[in-house]
């Protein structure tokens, strides 16, 4: 039976292959409507939609918008017109279109809901925005679509807004009809006709306006001559719309139904935020009589994630939202399309009957992906023949990828009317063959072939004629080369042999080891003259650009050399990073540097110590007997197995990056910079799967350590490579074993030098070491040769030991606990105590200058000796037995003797104190043994020698010590007034008998010599007492006379004031506050000098206050009442007291010039001296 008859429907029937939503011939809509496929997705969501689009009849909403989301293939224009033609109800062909979608739908329940809906008048305005819409869009490009379409709709011209509002304005006058007859008998065409063109027709346009009485003859002409576009905001327009709806029978509805509104608004805020303001102030105005459907291929929350903050108002008025996906695709072809007779059903069944076997061998795919199948039921053998369920899913893929790269395909249709058409074209393919025969994947090329950019068809075309003409390929090699165009974006199915062979199988029965070489003898012809490129196991189509691309990189020069440096990073930058190899041995770890090549060619610095190196099939070296003899030098030699050819993916990928350096890419044609992209991620895949092949020839390559081949096994790298290291560890370093325990710190090495490890006699850890090191150091000595510590660490770090550093140094702390070694460093002896040993003998700036040496043991008699004379020296009892003991509490305690003198030596830096002498003496001989201290013999030898010099230092500091500790302060005190006295108070205290007594005996008992008596400095403390006492009254007495003072010059000032005090009262106020700071400067004043200078101070101040206050009288008064005699008035002569009076206070000092100012000067004084004597008062004058 031939396909084409097995079909219900025509195969070869017209099928309109792209829903376009502004498409309306009527027989186009007609087979639109009655072809269409409700399925159970597409039902749910009409039933949604219906359901909250009814409840908006009983209660009005804001909420108008409805979201429908659907990617490529899903039929979102599809559903969203057949929507429109739905709620407008219109009838075609004589049948409403509800009637049509009666039979649709199996839920007469829901079904209800819809025709309830639809019996309501309602206008829809679909409409495409990408198309309706302005190229340059702005911040208010939604309003002007949205503006235009709806003048549109009224009739009027939507696409020029100023024209729209005069037919508008026209309008409402009533005379549309009139202008339009006046037009056409003027301009002889029809308005509607010319509209469009009316800039040329201005005098007609104007003419027409005043014959038809619309506006006379300026206004018209200004109008045409006005520059300036009409304006709309969002609420006029929303008004007008309101207005429209108002204007309509009771119940109406208006939608908005507008495709890709995603694609055209995308991610623009601006424009988003203009959608919003308009559905929001749609749904708050007319409260459900309008509404807005729009579709998108991203979800609206996908849309505005980025700034839900803002749009979060648009996600509540799109509350109705509807998600299609292209799982019905499969099924809207099987219903429209591939719906067979009962006869083909009977026949297509005994087809799978007898080939079940065949058919479920036939497409086994290499890929992950479980959709990528074959036939897994006769039914669906049967409803899907002459496809197979694989060609759906890939067809989809195929679709969204040929439309995402870029090819002429991105301005088609990708939804299922577009799939229905290829997979229509696909069948008539074949319409003539019987039932075993299939659809290849290559025959859906050519129904997508005049789609294709020129630089894919080209490159097909170029390849027919070729096979036509018998030019190096054939039929098959063009089908092949169609398929791998097909599938070259389809990341889930690799275009290798094994899935290209099952993709062209194009009949049940085929042979598919036959198909396998007839796909490799096409593979090779076209990879031969450069239609196809391979990586790997991949082949990849290419364009007539990628050819050159491809042609340009083959020709490129890698050096060898170049290759092995990537092999090289491979396995030591990315396969095996370990930089230094860890070797685990009693609890601890070791770190191994180890140098690395390939070939020959090291990779990083050599150490010239172990070396793991690899030999590749490129290598000369690659012969057993070789390999063997070079492993006996501390390497690790890895032999990559034969089975992995590593070198052809990274020569490749090095010639990718060799092309793509010689370019310069950024200015470089697009389609060139994206081929050049894709060729960079092509090297990346390139040098991925060659680490991948070069980690498996590790893991199953062969390995020579000391001398003969090691098996070693593993899962990955890494554990292969860790084991190959650890064999060359053991054999490399033999003799790190004699470590037996480990340290881990500084404060580890202190322990052992200060022996608080907590060890039993004979449980020291290490001896085999300790013992090996001695060795070394005996024969150094005996060679007289000197040793460093940086030697030590040196050998002992080296092959064969490879010991840590830090257990080298614990080693040699060990030795040096155990009194077998000595350290020198810089020349100077080190005690164990010494806090910096663990740096001399770990730190590599220190260990060049620390020197190991053999012990020489002192004798017995010598150590005794020192012994008694420290703790004669010392005054102890408790002095170590043991040498280093004894060093270390020489050092210690001369080193405090030291600092304890010159402590106090420092105090006779200013002043010379008794037992000075005696101090540096003492201090000398210290420095004398100290001196000694870089070497252990030396220092017992100068203690015995200077032991008479020592004792009798001891016994002269004895009367020093305690002075220095007890009496020295008495005596700097004493000292101190002795000086304070003579220097700055001797005018005042000398001449008292009892101070001049005790100055001398101060400088009696203080005076310095060798004979000095300690025993009289505590009479020191009678003399201070008797000087400060008397200084204390003296200046007690004194301070009582300058406060008599300060009244006294104060009563002065008073006086100069008399009568006048108000004039004056802020020169008094002055006077008080100065008087009242020496006042309080008196009482703190604690020496006789500073308060005798007091006076003149005082009198000073009552001299310049005076002066003031007659400069200040001078000016209102005369001078005759400066100088008028005092008239005393006669009073009852109480008794006198006696007022003592300072002649200074009483002569102020005043500059005289003439007899005048002398009669003035005494008459001033003879009335001050009069008012003493009036109140009552007896003058002395001091």
């Amino acid at each position: 039976m031939k396909i084409k008859e097995m079909f219900r429907d025509d195969i070869d029937r017209t099928i309109n292959g792209v829903v376009q939503v502004e498409q309306e011939k009527e027989d186009v809509i007609e087979q639109e409507v009655k072809e269409y496929v409700v399925t159970t997705e597409l039902k749910k969501h009409f039933t949604k939609f219906f359901n909250e689009y009814s409840d908006s009849f009983d209660r009005p909403t804001d909420n108008v918008g409805v979201w429908i989301t659907g990617f490529f293939g899903s039929g979102k224009s599809h559903f969203l017109k057949m929507l429109s033609y739905l709620l407008e109800n219109k009838e075609i062909n004589g049948m409403k279109t509800v009637d049509y979608f009666d039979e649709k739908f199996d839920d007469q329940l829901s079904f209800m809901n819809v025709q309830k809906c639809v019996q309501v008048p309602t206008e829809t305005i679909l409409f495409n925005i990408d198309v309706e819409g302005s190229m340059h869009k702005d911040d208010t490009a939604v309003l002007k679509v949205f503006a235009k379409v709806f003048y549109d709709h009224l009739g009027y011209y939507g696409n020029d807004l100023k024209l729209a509002k005069l037919e508008q304005f026209i309008t409402k006058q009533g005379k549309m009809d009139a202008f339009k007859e006046a037009y056409e008998d003027i301009n002889g065409e029809s308005w509607l006709d010319t509209r469009a063109e009316y800039q040329f027709f201005e005098q007609d346009v104007v003419d027409a306006l005043v014959e038809a009485d619309v506006m006379n003859e300026n206004t018209a002409q200004h109008w045409f001559d006005g520059t300036e576009t009409a304006d709309i905001s969002i609420a006029q327009l929303v008004d007008e719309i309101k207005a429209y709806v108002d204007s309509k029978p009771k119940g109406f509805r208006l939608l908005f139904m507008i495709d890709e509104a995603g694609q055209y608004i995308g991610t623009n805020t601006s424009m988003l935020l203009n959608l919003q303001s308009l559905i929001e102030k749609l749904g708050s105005v007319c409260r459900g009589q309008v509404w807005i459907v729009a579709t998108g291929q991203e979800a609206l929350d996908e849309m505005i994630k980025v700034r839900q903050d803002e749009f979060s108002r648009i996600m509540a008025r799109f509350a109705i939202r509807l998600s299609l996906t292209s799982s019905s695709v499969g099924e809207v072809i099987e219903k429209r399309l591939l719906t067979k007779t009962d006869e083909a059903n009977t026949i297509l069944d005994g087809v799978y009957e007898n080939n079940e076997n065949v058919l479920s061998n036939l497409y086994a795919f290499d890929t992950e992906l479980k959709d990528l199948k074959g036939y897994s039921s006769e039914d669906e053998f049967t409803r899907i023949f002459p496809f197979v369920p694989y060609q759906f899913t890939i067809m989809q893929k195929v679709f969204n990828e040929i439309r995402k790269h870029g090819h002429a395909g991105k301005h088609q249709s990708s939804g299922e009317r577009s799939m229905l058409n290829g997979f229509q074209e696909s069948a008539q393919h074949i319409e003539d063959k019987n039932e075993l025969t299939l659809v290849p994947m290559y025959a859906f090329y050519d129904t997508l072939h005049s789609f294709l950019d020129t630089s894919v068809r080209s490159v097909i075309e170029r390849a027919e004629r070729a096979a036509s003409n018998n030019n190096g390929l054939t039929i098959d090699d063009t089908n092949l080369l169609k398929l791998l165009y097909l599938v070259r974006y389809i990341d889930d199915i690799k275009s290798n042999i094994d899935n290209l062979t099952i993709l062209m199988a194009d009949t049940i029965t085929v042979d598919i080891i036959d198909l396998r070489k007839q796909v490799e003898e096409s593979l090779n012809r076209l990879q031969r003259q450069n239609y196809i490129a391979r990586n790997g196991d991949i082949y990849q189509f290419l364009t007539d650009e990628e050819q050159d691309i491809a042609r340009e990189i083959s020709n490129q020069a890698v050096d060898s050399a170049n290759v092995i440096s990537q092999v090289c990073k491979t396995i030591f930058d990315d396969l095996y990073t370990t930089k230094k190899y860890r070797y685990s041995k009693n609890n601890y770890n070791y770190d191994f540097e180890f140098d690395k090549s390939v070939d020959g060619q090291n990779h990083g610095l050599t150490t010239g110590g172990m070396k793991l190196r690899f030999i590749t099939e490129a290598s000369a070296d690659a012969n057993v007997m070789k390999l063997t003899s070079d492993s006996k030098g501390y390497e690790a030699i890895c032999q990559l197995s034969s089975e992995y050819s590593i070198f052809s993916d990274i020569e490749n990928a090095l010639k990718i990056d060799k092309y793509i350096k010689q370019k310069n890419v950024s200015q470089l044609p697009e389609s060139i910079q994206n081929i050049i992209g894709n060729k960079q991620k092509e090297a990346r895949r390139l040098l991925n799967e060659a680490k991948d092949k070069i980690g498996d020839a590790i893991i199953k390559g062969t390995f020579y350590i000391d001398g003969k081949i090691v098996p070693i096994s593993g899962s990955s790298v890494k554990v292969v490579l860790d084991k190959a290291l650890e064999t060359l560890v053991e054999h490399t370093y033999h003799s790190i074993n004699m470590i037996d325990d480990s340290v881990s710190s500084d404060a580890d090495i202190r322990k052992i030098l200060m022996g608080t490890e907590g060890l039993m006699d004979g449980m020291e850890p290490n001896k085999e070491a300790c013992e090996d090191v001695y060795r070394y150091l005996e024969k150094q000595k005996m060679a007289k040769l000197p040793t460093s510590m940086s030697d030590i660490q040196s050998r002992y770090q080296d092959i064969p030991y490879g010991w840590k550093e830090i257990d080298i140094a614990a080693v040699m702390a060990r030795l040096i606990y155990e009194q077998k070694v000595t350290i020198k460093h810089q020349g100077s002896m080190i005690q164990p105590s010494n806090t910096q040993l663990p740096d001399y003998l770990r730190k590599k700036s220190e260990t060049g200058s620390t020197n190991i040496l053999i012990r020489e043991v002192i004798p017995a008699q010598k150590m005794k000796a020192v012994r008694d004379i420290l703790k004669d020296y010392f005054d102890v009892m408790d002095v170590p037995n043991d040498e280093d003991g004894l060093i270390a509490y020489i050092v210690k305690e001369f080193n405090n003797e030291k600092s304890h003198l010159e402590d106090m030596n420092k105090q006779n830096d200013s002043t010379i104190h008794p037992g000075s002498s005696e101090i540096k003496e003492a201090l000398s001989l210290v420095n004398k043994v100290l001196l000694a201290q870089s070497d252990n013999i030396a220092l017992i030898n100068t203690i015995c020698d200077l032991e008479d010099d020592l004792l009798d230092s001891k016994e002269d500091m004895r009367a020093v010590e305690n002075f220095y500790s007890s009496q020295i302060k008495l005596y700097d005190n004493a000292l101190n007034l002795k000086d304070s006295i003579l220097e700055n108070e001797k005018d005042f205290l000398y001449d008292i008998d009892e101070v001049k007594n005790a100055i001398e005996k101060i400088k009696e008992i203080t005076k310095v010599s060798n004979t000095f008596k300690y025993n009289r400095i505590p009479e020191l403390n009678t003399h201070i007492a008797t000087i400060n006492s008397i200084r204390t009254q003296e200046m007690n007495k004194k301070r009582v006379e300058l406060k008599f003072l300060i009244d006294d010059c104060m009563n002065e000032i008073m006086n100069a004031a008399s009568d006048n005090q108000a004039k004056v009262q802020s020169l008094i106020d002055n006077a008080k506050d100065a008087y009242n700071k020496i006042s309080n400067e008196i009482d703190q004043l604690n020496n006789l000098l500073g308060l005798y200078a007091k006076s003149n101070r005082i009198v000073a101040v009552k001299d310049s206050i005076v002066n003031q206050i007659q400069k200040h009288l001078t000016q209102t008064t005369t001078v005759n009442e400066d100088v008028k005699e005092y008239k005393a008035e006669p009073k009852q002569a109480p008794k006198k007291k006696v007022r003592e009076l300072q002649r200074n206070v009483i002569f102020r000092e005043v500059e005289l010039t003439s007899a005048e100012d002398v009669d003035r000067y005494l008459a001033s004084i003879k009335n001050r001296l009069l008012s003493y004597i009036n109140d009552d008062e007896q003058i002395k004058l001091k």
